[in-house]
């Protein structure tokens, strides 16, 4: 079984970038699709990018899209997101995710393994 574990959350101002690393312990983490989603308080869990177990394919929301960049190094058992141009709006706490099905996957509860999550958050 797969654990992950976020890092790389904190807090920046408009503008700038941050880079989240989402890493794997446990076996066949190359096997699985890793998608990032983000949760502000109040609202649900949405959609940010997921990349299939390759690194070839990537998927974006469009309210990020130009934006973050996923990324995975399947030899360090790593994902990032790299994330520039970062606004207000780009504040929640993000947690990575894997499946072992497509990476087109928008639906949170269609992802079996979870992190713990890591806070960013973005001044104005």
């Amino acid at each position: 079984q797969v654990q992950l574990v976020e890092s790389g959350g904190g807090l920046v101002q408009t503008g700038d970038s941050l880079r989240l690393s989402c890493t794997a312990s446990g076996r066949g983490f190359s096997n699985y699709a890793v998608g990032w989603f983000r949760q502000d308080s109040g609202k649900e869990r949405s959609f940010v990018a997921s990349v299939s177990w390759s690194g070839q394919n990537t998927f974006y929301a469009e309210s990020v899209k130009g934006r973050f960049t996923i990324s995975r190094e399947n030899f360090k058992n790593t994902v990032y997101l790299q994330m520039n141009s970062l606004k207000p709006e780009d504040t929640a706490d993000y947690y990575c995710a894997a499946r072992g099905g497509s990476h087109q996957n928008t639906d949170p509860s269609n992802y079996s393994v979870w992190g713990q999550g890591t806070q960013v958050t973005v001044s104005s």
